[in-house]
């Protein structure tokens, strides 16, 4: 705090007050204009305006609502006018041949009934799309494209209508007709088949169907249904979860271990020669210092994709952050209790073993459990680039944009691995280094 000089009289003691209130102004008025001057230019550099324009709320929308319903296609080639039916348009979802849910009426004439009146027909030779408040749109697709009549009027926004291509999409659904394919889709609340696809024979039945046949034997059976389920692939997801979790572990621990011994050689009071403590600890700097995606990458061309190349990025970027944390707590260690042990005639090994490392094991437990669980976040986005873990069903399930609620269900596995590993990393915290009991 700056004080003013009393003994300079009142034009000094009036000179110096004006300037310490000029600064004081200065900092108070001057550092919010800085800010806000470099939130103008993020601003303008980054087009948030125009960003703003090209955003979809529709496409929004639509986005929102794959999390959490699916669609069941009816889809006719309009070429031989087979008609098929299937859980998001997958083989693996099809209904059988002749099948289809109650509000399709398969026949020569397939009608779809998309409820609130909104009604499909698929007649031999055209397509009619009858919609409340608008009127019938009529379609006849061949080989000079598709031929559509509209209601009389302006064209709505949500009528997309060309030569070769027709798509009207609204609240009741979506009819996409091409040459070759009228295609009509309807939401439906809820992830189907994520228990049993259609050719299980458990598909359909209660909860309480399925305890009886469980208790009657089948338990195997249904549990082998279930985790084999060709769509959700639930035994793929477990084994991707165990997999981005061994990343972590292996990094992190293998990390611990290379960085003990080079934390030694960085310590000032266990490293007298200034050179060797020097190169160490640049080394340090240069692993930290290149971000994990990075070596991922570097790493992928030497040894391929897969899980190791995670494990070994994650190592290599932890191995430079543990060796500064550990360097820093041996040189706070207490030299009394390494002289207590060199007194009893112990050797160097038996010093550093019984009187340095009890006194930093705390910061050791600490730091690599926090890290643990901090990377069990970091070998998700590491696994969607070297090709292991959940990571990369995430991002193939988000290039591919077709099933979005499978998305949601891997992000929400996510949350829960990573909640598991928080609760995990303070549970062992408290049992190994408080010595408090779990039970409380």
């Amino acid at each position: 705090m700056t004080l003013l000089t009393t003994d300079l009289g009142p034009e000094g003691l009036k000179v110096q007050a004006d300037r310490l209130f000029a600064r004081k102004r200065l900092v108070n008025f001057g550092l919010p204009a800085l800010v806000l001057a470099y939130l103008v230019y993020v601003f303008l550099a980054f087009d948030v305006p125009g960003l703003a324009e090209r955003a979809s709320l529709d496409n929004a929308r639509t986005l929102v609502a794959d999390s959490y319903s699916y669609k069941t296609h009816v889809t006719r080639d309009n070429r031989s006018g087979e008609v098929s039916v299937a859980i998001e348009g997958e083989r693996k979802g099809r209904y059988p041949e002749g099948a289809a849910p109650d509000w399709v009426a398969l026949g020569e004439t397939t009608v779809i009934d998309l409820g609130s009146g909104h009604r499909v027909e698929f007649a031999p030779d055209q397509v009619r799309y009858d919609i409340p408040g608008y009127g019938t749109v009529q379609a006849a697709p061949g080989r000079s494209g598709v031929n559509a009549v509209l209601p009389d009027g302006p064209v709505p926004d949500w009528i997309n209508a060309s030569k070769n291509r027709l798509a009207i999409t609204t609240l009741a659904g979506r009819l996409t007709i091409t040459r070759n394919r009228s295609e009509v889709f309807r939401y439906a609340l809820g992830w189907e088949l994520f228990w049993f696809t259609l050719d299980s024979p458990y598909h359909g039945m209660s909860p309480f169907a399925l305890m009886g046949l469980a208790f009657d034997g089948e338990a195997g059976a249904i549990w082998s249904d279930f985790w084999t389920n060709p769509m959700w692939r639930h035994v793929d997801v477990a084994w991707a979860i165990g997999e981005t979790i061994l990343m972590a572990f292996l990094g992190t621990m293998g990390a611990g271990l290379v960085a003990l011994p080079l934390a030694f050689m960085a310590a000032r009071n266990f490293t007298p020669l200034r050179g060797l403590r020097f190169v160490v600890r640049r080394l340090f700097d240069f692993v930290r210092g290149v971000d994990a995606l990075i070596w991922t990458i570097v790493l992928a061309r030497a040894f391929g994709p897969g899980p190791l190349t995670g494990a070994l990025a994650i190592l290599v970027t932890d191995t430079g952050t543990f060796g500064k944390i550990f360097s820093e707590a041996l040189e706070n260690v207490d030299s009394s209790q390494i002289e207590g042990v060199q007194s009893t005639g112990a050797g160097t090994l038996q010093r550093y073993r019984f009187g340095v490392i009890p006194q930093i094991t705390p910061v050791l437990l600490s730091q690599l459990l926090y890290f643990l669980e901090s990377n069990t976040r970091s070998a998700t986005i590491i696994g969607a680039i070297t090709g292991g873990g959940i990571g990369l069903l995430l991002t193939q399930a988000i290039i591919t944009q077709k099933d979005w609620e499978e998305v949601t269900y891997y992000i929400v596995l996510i949350i829960l691995m990573v909640m598991v590993m928080d609760w995990l990393s303070g549970w062992l915290r408290k049992r190994l280094i408080a010595g408090e009991d779990s039970r409380r």
